[in-house]
């Protein structure tokens, strides 16, 4: 048995060889950590850029919806005229009109387009029934924009 407990005990001692493995010098600590901060870095001007573009695609999408808006509403008080033709003339200015469909049109010019100013024109002589609609909002950023649109609103016409 004291044979077997020194055999043991040998035999514990006795450590496998390992194949040696260089160490890494000074000049390669923290390459890792370079490395990660690279590409996190990397990851941060993506994220910047996808910001930029989102914000951009938001304010494009707001003025094309202020465009359509003014589209909407020349075209609206153009039917409005056709609504009602016997009263044409009194359509006509750029800050008051006296017909009460007009009005009511300016209300509604002044809830979509806040700031917004229309000028419209009704043709008189050779040119009765011509009308020209423009309206004129300016954004938020201040860029000035114009919309305007020309129809031939008569009895002549219609028929």
């Amino acid at each position: 048995m004291l044979k077997d407990l020194v055999a043991m005990r040998a035999s514990s001692r006795i450590r496998p060889l390992r194949p040696h493995v260089p160490s890494r010098g000074r000049s390669h600590r923290g390459i890792v950590l370079i490395e990660v901060l690279v590409a996190l870095l990397i990851f941060m001007f993506g994220i910047l850029g996808f910001i930029g573009l989102q914000t951009a695609l938001v304010r494009a999408e707001s003025e094309a919806n202020t465009r359509a808006n003014a589209a909407y509403l020349a075209s609206e008080l153009i039917g409005r005229m056709w609504a009602d033709i016997s009263n044409l003339s009194s359509y006509a200015g750029t800050d008051s009109c006296s017909a009460t469909s007009c009005t009511e049109w300016r209300d509604k010019l002044a809830l979509l387009l806040p700031g917004a100013t229309a000028a419209i024109t009704v043709g008189t002589g050779t040119n009765a029934g011509n009308v020209s609609v423009r309206i004129q909002w300016a954004l938020p950023g201040g860029s000035t924009h114009t919309y305007e649109t020309q129809s031939n609103v008569s009895a002549k016409a219609a028929s």
